[in-house]
């Protein structure tokens, strides 16, 4: 109730602010060159302010300014950097002069100095303009346009993988996806309340849902690649990614984006067309007060085909049982209720029994006697009979459907002429998944075939809902820049299971069930002061600060169907009864098949609370050198207080040169999720109930298996590089190594054995534990060059490239227990190694080219997806994919000043990654001709798209 009304008051208080628009002093004007020429991509920035835009293909710029008088800051790589005085609305010509000199994008991450630039940080920070690229690349989610632009980002869509089919892990510098932390504004992004706990990179692990955030709400993003714990808390381990929403005005931009696959393996390798997707976006500003306050809102809608890349199941299907019913069935007889001479009769009528076959069952006289007759593959056969094709039984290996809006607001609103401002922004998601499971096939105990004859794909439909709200004050307390703030968010992710059973149930069972789900929410205030002593040194800049976070984690049970296992009757299974049975006497196992429901032992609430105070130090002690440091302490409600220290510097050899190095000490505090996450299964054995699954740290069974509680990530990391640029050649190039040592990382355990001696009602288990130690070390490499071709064509070249390693080292933590019963490898085995050092690509290089003239805009892009390993227990089955080039392609045309056409592709030359050797394991029989477990960039093939956008002033 408390959350509620929390939420409620800060959703009133936004609306409440949101709802003042007055009129604000706008001012336009035009950048040109010598001759008069317009001059596109400038930057125009209000002077000691964060408020600026950037001039269009014209060289033309709208600005709201904070107040009049007041200056404008012109720059552009190549050109000298102008000031221009503004002290009236009057239109603007400006004119902008060559030079060797540049003003960089100021950044807010990796520093709390607000002059501070991209070039001049003493630690790598990239600055991607995502507006730029949702007009020419392919990609519309946030995931997908990171994972082709950023050097050492990586994401991709995962298939059969329960929940993570439809929030993709992403993952910076080769760590985790809960060891990047979020931001938006500069402000704690939550995470979503979704665990990966299958067969996939991240697993066992939190990440922040990127795709709830519309890239039509987005400016540019500032990914910090450097570890910030120091400076902005758990999570920062491996670097920052800040996302710097819109705050245009006046401008109305609607797009239109649809594609599909068209590729050689579309329609289950058939070729054609599949995987349809369309995106709707908007975005609009309107300027409020006079003094250069905005809000500015986006909202986007989308929609994405399922496709599947598998050709045909290869395995058994039908048994000689599912012959004899196939034939009682069409006798009309009851499939539920055959009776020994039911049996005799309908195996009479089966074509593909040989005679000694009939013959022998129908002088059985005893049940068991014709189960053993019975007990044998009849695909081929009953393939024919049916009329119906191996591929009938096929899953669904590709990518999931979603449906899903969102809903951006980002606002402010000076209130005095000396830097008061109100601020806030928040936003909305909803989105609607569904996907596949493995296909229950009707030789199989889990499918009671009088439901489902012929077997059934099990859906799995996600409902994930995201919110999100901020509101702060910036003010001046003396010299003294002070931010006071509230960031609330919340994610929910609740499972229907569709087109299923519990095969327990029998004939009662539902089709569909609620199986419950989870939900996060977060609450984070913060207080920060920053002041700038120019006089100290070459200046000093002092940063101060405290944060208080609360954080609230809920298991939500599912209907009573959907988790348990029911007898004959049609009642609970206990000690004293059995579950129903199949023909064959085997279990029919209980819930709902595909993802049993959560019980309401596994449902629970769990909350905590940190606090957190840094100071954050930057100073130019000469005009070559400058020198940060950062202190942070954090005290966490549940495992207790760190203190964390960052040390960097920036020497400048010449005013083209930079060297740079940073050394830092970091953590993560173990996610509530990670905590209380469990989900048990209870099953019968020999009429012994038997619990499996993954079970919390402080129960009954990890006391007993010796496992301790969850205590924090501990890391230390280095970096070191240089930035540079050679102004004739308009050519910035930024190279930085790096080495990350964390110890007691959090991984989720595999299953293992209760070894014997141990007093529980527990037959297998999994944990959450500080199980390794592990390195990661790489080499990030950035260079960006423009050229004007001729006075109405510019080129735009951007080359990037990752090479990273991350490795296990010492000995795995592993419960003294487990190693007495020889069960080490099951706490970190060969396919958890996998996941983390080569599940993903370690390489990956980056080349795009963007031709602009004054109607058309040419992109070309090239990424190149280095090799990654099979994850499988099996080492003959570790296959290692060779690396992949993946080519985009985009035309847009101009067709007015307001409306834009694009046509393109994403891997226009159809490339996929190695197919799977039949012979792997892990090839399952033709369900997965490429793999399942480790990605490079999908399987999807070629992705043809058209774009349309329309800019109204």
């Amino acid at each position: 109730m408390k959350k509620f009304l929390f939420s409620r008051n800060f959703l009133l208080l936004s609306f409440f602010l949101f709802s003042i628009a007055v009129s604000a002093q706008t001012v336009k004007g035009k950048i040109v060159d010598l001759n008069g020429n317009g001059l596109p991509f400038f930057n125009v920035v209000e002077k000691g302010t964060n408020n600026g835009t950037t001039t269009d293909d014209q060289g033309e710029f709208t600005i709201n300014m904070s107040k009049i008088p007041s200056t404008l800051v012109i720059s552009l790589l190549g050109y000298e950097t102008t000031e221009k005085s503004v002290t009236s609305t009057n239109y603007l010509v400006i004119e902008a002069m060559e030079s060797s000199e540049t003003l960089e994008e100021t950044v807010i991450v990796g520093s709390r100095n607000k002059s501070r630039t991209a070039v001049d940080t003493p630690v790598p920070v990239d600055i991607i303009n995502v507006a730029e690229l949702t007009k020419n690349s392919p990609q519309v989610n946030l995931n997908q346009i990171l994972n082709y632009v950023a050097p050492s980002f990586s994401s991709n869509t995962q298939t059969i993988s329960d929940g993570t089919d439809h929030i993709d892990p992403a993952s910076l510098r080769g760590l985790g996806p809960d060891q990047v932390l979020v931001l938006i504004n500069g402000k704690r992004r939550h995470t979503s309340s979704l665990v990966n706990v299958n067969g996939t990179f991240g697993r066992g692990s939190v990440g922040t849902d990127l795709n709830a955030i519309p890239a039509a709400a987005i400016k540019d993003i500032q990914v910090l690649r450097d570890g910030a714990a120091a400076q902005y808390g758990s999570d920062a381990i491996a670097g920052v990614i800040n996302i710097v929403l819109n705050n245009k005005v006046n401008e109305l931009n609607l797009s239109v984006t649809s594609g599909a696959h068209v590729s050689k393996n579309s329609q289950e390798q058939q070729g054609g067309i599949d995987g349809e997707t369309v995106n709707i976006s908007a975005n609009y500003g309107i300027a409020l007060g006079d003094k250069g306050g905005y809000i500015n809102f986006t909202g986007d809608f989308d929609y994405r085909d399922p496709y599947s890349r598998m050709s045909e199941f290869k395995g058994q299907i039908f048994n000689g049982y599912n012959s004899v019913e196939w034939v009682a069935n069409n006798s009309g007889l009851d499939l539920a209720n055959l009776s020994l001479d039911d049996i005799r009769f309908a195996s009479q009528g089966v074509t593909h029994f040989d005679l000694a076959t009939k013959n022998a069952i129908n002088s059985a006289t005893d049940i068991a006697t014709v189960q053993s007759l019975l007990n044998f593959d009849t695909t081929e056969s009953e393939l024919a009979v049916r009329g119906l094709n191996r591929s009938d039984f096929n899953m669904r290996v590709g990518q999931s459907g979603l449906r899903g809006g969102r809903f951006f607001a980002n606002m402010s609103l000076p209130l005095d002429d000396n830097g008061t401002e109100l601020y806030s922004f928040s936003g909305f998601s909803s989105r609607t998944g569904n996907s596949a499971g493995f296909y229950r096939l009707p030789h199989q105990s889990r499918t009671y075939t009088p439901l489902y004859i012929n077997g059934f794909l099990p859906e799995i439909n996600s409902k994930i809902v995201d919110k999100s709200i901020a509101v702060g004050i910036r003010s001046k307390a003396g010299d003294w820049d002070v931010d006071f703030s509230n960031t609330w968010g919340t994610n929910s992710f609740n499972f229907e299971i569709s087109n299923t059973s519990n095969a327990s149930l029998l004939s009662a069972s539902p089709t569909r069930f609620d199986a419950g789900g989870f939900s996060f929410t977060q609450n984070t205030t913060n207080l920060d002061f920053v002041n700038n002593y120019e006089d100290i040194f070459n200046g000093l800049n002092v940063a101060i600060g405290a944060e208080y976070r609360a954080e609230f984690y809920d298991i939500v049970a599912g209907e009573e169907e959907s988790y348990t296992q029911y007898d004959a009757n049609g009642l609970p299974v206990t000690p004293s009864t059995t579950a129903s049975t199949d023909f064959f006497g085997n279990s029919r196992p209980g819930g709902s098949q595909v993802f049993p429901g959560f019980t309401p032992k596994n449902a629970l609430g769990r909350d905590r609370n940190s606090f957190a105070a840094y100071v954050d130090l930057e100073a130019e002690l000469t005009d070559q050198l400058l020198v940060s440091g950062a202190a942070r302490f954090e005290n966490y409600s549940d495992f207790g207080s760190t203190i964390n220290y960052k040390l960097a510097s920036r020497f400048k050899v010449s005013d083209n040169l930079n060297l740079r190095a940073g050394a830092s000490t970091g953590f993560r505090a173990p996610s509530l999720h990670q905590r209380y996450y469990n989900a048990i299964a209870t099953q019968f054995i020999a009429g012994v109930p038997s619990e499996v699954g993954t079970f919390t740290n402080d129960s009954d069974i990890a006391q007993q298996l010796g496992i301790p509680s969850l205590k924090e990530e501990e890391s230390a990391s280095v970096s070191f590089g240089f930035a540079g640029k050679i102004p004739s050649a308009n050519l910035k190039i930024t190279a930085d190594a790096y080495f990350v040592a964390i110890e007691d990382r959090v991984i989720l355990t595999d299953r293992f054995n209760i070894p014997d001696g141990i007093v529980t009602n527990a037959e297998a288990a999994a944990f959450f534990a500080n199980a390794i130690d592990t390195e990661s070390m790489g080499l990030d490499i950035v260079v960006t060059h423009k050229i004007d071709l001729n006075e109405s064509m510019r080129l735009s070249s951007d080359l990037s490239a990752t090479f990273s390693k991350t490795r296990r080292v010492d000995d795995i933590h592993s419960s003294q227990v487990l190693v007495d019963s020889g069960q080490e490898s099951s706490y970190f085995s060969e396919a958890s190694r996998i996941y983390l050092e080569e599940a993903v690509p370690r390489t990956k290089v980056n080349l795009s080219n963007t031709l602009s003239t004054d109607r058309f805009n040419v992109f070309l892009r090239n990424v190149y997806f280095g090799e990654v390993t099979e994850a499988s227990n099996n080492i003959a089955s570790q296959q290692i994919y060779g690396g992949k080039l993946v080519t985009d392609l985009s035309v847009g045309f101009k067709a007015t000043d307001e409306l834009t056409f694009t046509v393109g592709a994403n891997n226009i030359f159809d490339v996929y990654p190695d197919r799977t050797n039949s012979t792997n394991s892990n090839f399952s029989s033709g369900r997965f001709e490429w793999s399942r477990r480790s990605q490079q960039f999908g399987i999807g093939g070629r992705f043809l798209f058209a774009r349309l956008n329309f800019i109204l002033n």
